[in-house]
C-alpha cells in the first residue's frame, strides 16, 4: 500500500492561479517562459563566532540543529578557500553552514516562511522589494532563528541569523516580484 502525498499548498496555488496571472500580466504565450522557483538556499555564516574555542562545538551543534529542524535536511559545512589576515580567516577553517532545498520540501519551506516565520519577526513592516538580482533571485535575511515555531530557544545557548535565497529560472526582478507577491510574500507597500 503506497501513501499518496498531498501537493504542497503553495505549489497548487502556483499551478492553478499564479502561472496564468503571470502569463496574462507579462503577455507570455509559452508556459515554459513562466518564472519558476527552482531552489531555496539557506546560509548561516559562523566564521566570526568560531574564534572562541570554548563555544566552537556548541555553535556548530546549534547551527546544525537549527538548519536541520527548519529545512528537514542536514546542512553542509563550508570551509574558507583562502586565508585573509585582515578578517582573521584561515584557509580550511569553517566559515558557514548551508542547506539547499528543492522540489516539494522547498514549497513546504516557503509556505512556513510566509505564513509562520515572517509574521513572527519583531516590528515587522514588510520585506524590502529591492533585494532582487538581474536573474530575478530574491535574498532576505533573518536576524534570529527564534522566528521559526519549531525552534525552542531554551534548548540553544547561541542566537544566530540566516540568509535565505529564493532562486528562480526564466525570470527577472519584475517577474519574480510578481510571482512572490501572488504567493503571499509580505512586501512593503507604498504608502500614499
Amino acid at each position: 500500500m503506497t501513501a499518496t502525498l498531498e501537493k504542497p499548498r503553495l505549489l497548487a496555488k502556483f499551478d492553478e492561479q499564479v502561472r496564468d496571472a503571470v502569463m496574462k500580466e507579462f503577455n507570455l504565450t509559452n508556459v515554459n517562459d513562466v518564472p519558476r522557483l527552482s531552489k531555496v538556499v539557506i546560509n548561516v555564516g559562523v566564521g566570526r563566532y568560531l574564534d572562541n574555542q570554548k563555544l566552537k562545538q556548541d555553535i556548530r551543534d546549534t547551527v546544525t540543529a537549527t538548519l536541520t529542524k527548519i529545512s528537514g535536511q542536514k546542512p553542509i559545512e563550508i570551509k574558507a578557500k583562502k586565508s585573509v589576515s585582515n578578517f582573521k580567516v584561515r584557509e580550511g577553517a569553517p566559515s558557514a553552514f548551508m542547506v539547499t532545498i528543492r522540489r516539494e520540501k522547498m514549497w513546504h519551506f516557503l509556505d512556513r516562511l510566509i505564513s509562520l516565520a515572517i509574521p513572527r519577526i519583531k516590528d515587522f513592516r514588510g520585506l524590502a522589494d529591492t533585494s532582487f538580482d538581474q536573474a530575478g533571485n530574491y535574498s532576505m535575511g533573518l536576524t534570529e532563528q527564534a522566528v521559526w515555531p519549531e525552534i525552542n530557544m531554551a534548548e540553544f545557548s547561541f542566537n544566530h541569523g540566516m540568509n535565505i535565497n529564493l532562486v528562480f529560472e526564466h525570470s527577472d526582478a519584475k517577474k519574480s516580484r510578481f510571482v512572490l507577491d501572488q504567493l503571499g510574500m509580505p512586501f512593503k507597500r507604498d504608502e500614499e
